[in-house]
């Protein structure tokens, strides 16, 4: 398959090419041509052609920042956090392959706003129940709270 992805963070100088090398390199390995753009704090690089978007099956997001979607009419487009681009850029492909081949359009999110995804990573790794239970909880992000930077500055200067 055909993919054209974007990869984009706050800053732009390593998250977002982290994810960018991580898609090239396992669509390649998975059979897939892919090409990525990177956007961030230096601009656009490897900017996507018209040609390229109309060839593609399928268009893969993985930013913590707004991407215009407007080049992208009429395609699926999968949503992700850089983070997914990162550590789970095999399973954002694969779900954007099975969308495809399901037909699916639109918009798509990937990670914890689709439970199809989250809920087939742990039925694989047998802790289902868990992950279900903590559904209802909210998403706690970061470490402890007294070691923070902040919990940190103020003891230091207390």
């Amino acid at each position: 398959m055909k993919f054209v992805a974007v990869t984009s963070c706050p800053t732009g100088i390593a998250h977002s090419q982290m994810a960018a090398e991580n898609l090239l390199q396992t669509g390649e390995r998975l059979g897939h041509d892919i090409d990525v753009e990177v956007q961030g704090a230096m601009g656009t690089q490897d900017e996507l052609s018209a040609d390229a978007i109309d060839a593609a099956d399928a268009v893969i997001i993985t930013s913590d920042t707004s991407v215009s979607r407007d080049r992208f009419g009429g395609k699926l487009v999968v949503k992700g956090t850089v983070k997914d681009g990162v550590n789970n850029a095999e399973e954002i492909i694969q779900r954007t392959a099975e969308l495809v081949e399901e037909g699916k359009t639109g918009d798509v999110s990937f990670g914890s706003g689709e439970s199809d995804t989250d809920t087939s990573d742990t039925a694989q790794t047998d802790d289902g129940d868990d992950h279900s239970a903590s559904a209802d909880q909210p998403v706690r992000r970061g470490g402890d709270p007294e070691k923070g930077l902040f919990a940190r500055l103020k003891k230091l200067f207390s």
